[in-house]
């Protein structure tokens, strides 16, 4: 009798399991394109806010050294003096419009002419504190900033992201790295979260936020060292606070140099 030929396969049990198998390993390569995403912006942005950070510096002290209507004039050296001479705490830069009738669009990125400032993706902020009482050098401390949607107003009703000063104290013993927020206004709870960067008004010192605690203690934050507190009590920080009406968290990198005007 000739032998019956015997076909081999595979059962529906052995297909369903290779096919789930494979579903699996698709949404694991799938859930990493937005991670990569993600961090390839963040690489992006801190390139940019690098080069903002830059051309901050140069204008910092182009008019700090004089009136950009006239060179000669010594305007901006009589004014850092004016408000530096007796005192090293901060004195925020934002103020130079005032002071020199800047336009506001010079605190935008880019930089090109024709561009509306609603137009701008990047803005900046400065900070200047003199380094001591005998010399010219001036450390300053620049904020750089994207752009939060279309028409977003920020904290104090500005049109762009700025720091703004928050009062805080030494949780628990000095050397610890922890602070407890003193808000007067319970919108000034919001101005420091998780992730966020605080400049040390006394000092200039620059500290990461690793955690904001959750209620009861939503006061208290961690740092990511020792809080070195000055000679001034209670201390104040500088942080640039998220937009008014809410969205994602505005402030990219926070950049400090000296310079000698």
């Amino acid at each position: 009798m000739r032998k019956l030929r015997k076909n081999n396969g595979f059962s529906l049990t052995e297909v369903l399991f290779a096919v789930a198998t494979l579903a699996i390993g698709m949404l694991f390569i799938a859930g990493t394109f937005p991670v990569a995403i993600y961090f390839s912006t963040i690489a992006t942005e801190r390139t940019i806010a690098a080069v903002v950070a830059d051309e901050a510096f140069a204008k910092v002290r182009l008019y700090a050294i004089g009136s950009p209507n006239d060179p000669d004039d010594d305007i901006g050296m009589s004014y850092l003096r004016e408000h530096w001479q007796t005192q090293t705490r901060f004195n925020d830069a934002n103020a130079f419009p005032a002071a020199f009738g800047i336009d506001p669009i010079e605190f935008a990125y880019p930089s090109v002419p024709g561009i509306h400032i609603s137009e701008k993706k990047y803005y900046w902020s400065a900070l200047c504190r003199r380094v001591d009482l005998t010399t010219e050098l001036v450390q300053v401390t620049v904020f750089v900033s994207r752009k939060i949607g279309s028409g977003t107003m920020y904290i104090g009703g500005q049109n762009r992201p700025v720091p703004v000063p928050v009062e805080v104290e030494v949780y628990g013993t000095p050397g610890g790295d922890e602070l407890s927020i003193n808000f007067v206004d319970p919108v000034e709870k919001t101005f420091i979260n998780d992730g966020y960067t605080i400049v040390d008004d006394e000092t200039g010192q620059i500290y990461r936020v690793l955690e904001r605690y959750a209620a009861p203690d939503d006061n208290r934050i961690q740092l990511d060292r020792p809080w070195v507190p000055g000679v001034v009590l209670p201390d104040k920080v500088w942080v640039v606070p998220p937009p008014a009406n809410g969205g994602r968290y505005p402030c990219i990198a926070v950049y400090q140099k000296v310079i000698r005007f």
